[in-house]
C-alpha cells in the first residue's frame, strides 16, 4: 500500500497538519503482532503512527516482526515507556486449564502505562488535525485520557475472529435474535477458556469502552462476511461503526533479507521439499504441552511418516528477554530418526514465511487468531488443536464453516492427552487423502480471495480507504 497507489492515497498525501495515530496493543505476542502490522496498513496512507508499550514488549514486537521492517518506515514511532517491574514466571504445562495465567502479572501492570500515555497524547495534540488511538479492547483503562484531549479520538480493536466475537456479543447481551441452530449445536463452550482472574481483568477493561467512536476487526468479508454483518445486529452495536480490515499481515512477501542472507535456516531446508509435502507444527506463543504431550506427538509425526518442521517452545513469560526457558525432553533418538524428513525448532520461526512457501502443505496449529489469518492469507489448510481463550471457536470456524481444516483435538475432551494414533491419522488425512486434497483447494481458493480483497479495489482495501477517510477528515 504505497501512497501513490492509489487516487484515494494521492488526494490525501500531503493534507497538513496531520491526523496522528497512537497504537496501544496488549503485551502478549497475538496482540503486539497485530497492531504492528495494522501500523504498518496506515503508515502506507502518509499517516504518522506512533506504537506504545512497555520498553520490553515494543522491543519483542519489533525483534519477531517479519514480512516487512518497521525500522525503514519513516513515518513510524516506538515508544518505549518504562513500567515497574512485574512478575515474569515460566509457564506451567502441568494445569489443565491451558490460558497462560503466567502472563497476567504482565497485563496487570499494563496500568502503569495510563500517564505515559495520556503524556504522549498531550504533547501530539497541539500540532495534530487529529490524535487517532487505536487500542487493544484489553487496554481501554490505559487510554481512558483520550476523552479529554479535544480533537481526540479512540477507536477498539478486537484481536478475534468475527465468528467468536460475535458469539461472544450474542452470549452476553442474553440471545437477542435467533440463530442457526445447526451452528448453536457445534458451538464449543467457553468453560477453561479463560481464567477467573482474566475474566475479571476483562471485565474491568470492558468499563471504559464507552470512550470509543467504533470497532476494527482482523477479519475479512471474504472470510467471515456472515459474522461481520450478524455482530452490526447485536442491539448493543448496531449504532456503532465497525471496520473489518483484514489480514492486516503481508499477503505477498518480499525477499529483502534474502538478499541479506538472514533467510532461516527452516527455509532454506523448504527449498529442498516438494511442494505442499510438509506440515508445520506450532502451538503459538500462549501454550506449553506437558512432556507426556510431547511425547505424544513426536511419536504420532514420526509415525505417519510425514516431512515437518516443529517448533517446540515453552509459552513466552511476561518478559520474553529474562531469564532460562525450559527445553522440552524428546524421546530417545528421536532427532537422529528423524533427520531426514523433519526439522524441530525450540527458538522463534518465521511462521509467515513458513506459510507462504510453496512447500509447505499444512499447518497443525492451536488456531490463535493471527495464526489463522496467517495461513488463511496463505491459503493453507489447518489441523485444529486448540488450547485456551478464542481457539476452540476459531477451530469451529476453520473446520465445519469454512471447512479448510479438521479436528486434531475435540475441545469436549480438552482434559485428556492427544495419542500418538489420532495424531498421525490427522496428519494422514490432511496431507495424503482426497479429503485433505479437497481442504487444500479451498483453502487455496480463500487465499487468492483474501489476497484480491486487499488488493486495488477489493473489498478489505475499500473497508481501510473507508476508515482513512473517516479520521483524516
Amino acid at each position: 500500500m504505497a501512497c501513490q497507489n492509489s487516487s484515494f492515497h494521492h488526494q490525501n498525501c500531503h493534507a497538513q497538519p496531520q491526523v496522528v495515530v497512537v497504537m496501544v496493543p496488549l503485551p502478549a505476542q497475538g496482540h503486539l503482532n497485530q497492531l504492528l502490522h495494522l501500523s504498518r496498513l496506515i503508515s502506507a496512507y502518509n499517516i504518522p503512527v506512533h506504537y506504545v508499550g512497555a520498553t520490553a514488549h515494543s522491543r519483542q514486537a519489533k525483534l519477531r516482526v517479519h514480512g516487512w521492517d518497521p525500522l525503514s518506515v519513516e513515518n513510524f514511532h516506538f515508544h518505549e515507556f518504562q513500567i515497574p517491574d512485574f512478575q515474569s514466571l515460566p509457564a506451567n504445562s502441568n494445569t489443565s486449564n491451558k490460558f497462560p495465567s503466567h502472563l497476567q502479572p504482565a497485563f496487570d501492570a499494563m496500568s502503569y502505562l495510563r500517564w505515559p500515555v495520556a503524556s504522549l497524547l498531550n504533547s501530539l495534540s497541539p500540532t495534530a488535525h487529529r490524535v487517532i488511538v487505536i487500542h487493544d479492547s484489553l487496554m481501554s483503562s490505559v487510554v481512558q485520557d483520550i476523552a479529554s484531549i479535544p480533537n481526540g479520538e479512540s477507536y477498539v480493536f478486537h484481536s478475534v475472529s468475527a465468528f467468536a466475537m460475535f458469539w461472544y456479543f450474542w452470549e452476553v447481551t442474553g440471545k437477542p435474535f435467533l440463530v442457526d441452530e445447526e451452528e448453536l449445536e457445534y458451538l464449543p463452550s467457553l468453560e477453561d477458556c479463560f481464567t477467573p482472574e482474566f475474566i475479571e481483568f476483562i471485565e474491568a477493561e470492558q468499563k471504559y469502552l464507552g470512550f470509543s467512536s467504533g470497532s476494527l476487526y482482523n477479519a475479512s468479508k471474504v472470510i467471515e462476511g456472515k459474522y461481520i454483518n450478524l455482530i452490526k445486529k447485536i442491539p448493543e452495536e448496531e449504532n456503532k461503526k465497525h471496520w473489518s480490515i483484514g489480514p492486516f499481515n503481508p499477503v505477498e512477501l518480499s525477499g529483502e533479507k534474502t538478499k541479506l542472507n538472514q533467510r532461516h535456516k527452516c527455509l532454506e531446508w523448504l527449498d529442498k521439499q516438494e511442494p505442499k509435502s510438509v506440515i508445520f507444527v506450532s502451538f503459538g506463543t500462549t501454550t506449553s504441552l506437558t512432556d507426556d504431550q510431547i511425547t505424544e506427538l513426536a511419536t504420532g509425526l514420526e509415525e505417519s511418516g510425514m516431512k515437518f518442521i516443529w517448533v517446540l517452545r515453552d509459552a513466552d513469560k511476561g518478559n520474553i528477554f529474562t531469564g532460562e526457558n525450559r527445553k522440552s525432553e524428546l524421546p530417545q533418538g528421536f532427532e537422529e530418526r528423524i533427520r531426514e524428513r523433519g526439522i524441530v525448532e525450540r527458538e522463534w520461526a518465521p511462521q509467515l514465511e513458513i506459510l507462504a512457501h510453496s512447500a509447505t502443505g499444512g499447518f497443525m496449529s492451536h488456531c490463535g487468531w493471527n495464526s489463522c489469518m496467517e495461513s488463511i492469507s496463505m491459503g493453507v489448510p489447518i489441523a485444529a488443536w486448540p488450547m485456551h481463550s478464542d481457539q476452540p471457536r476459531n477451530a469451529v470456524l476453520i473446520t465445519n464453516v469454512l471447512r479448510i481444516g479438521l479436528v486434531v483435538k475435540d475441545w469436549r475432551r480438552r482434559i485428556e492427552t492427544v495419542k500418538s494414533l489420532t495424531i498421525s491419522t490427522a496428519l494422514t488425512r490432511l496431507m495424503a487423502s482426497e479429503e485433505g486434497e479437497e481442504m487444500r483447494q479451498r483453502a487455496a481458493d480463500l487465499g487468492t480471495a483474501v489476497q484480491k480483497s486487499v488488493a486495488e479495489g477489493g473489498v478489505t482495501r475499500m473497508e481501510m480507504d473507508s476508515f482513512i477517510a473517516h479520521i483524516v477528515l
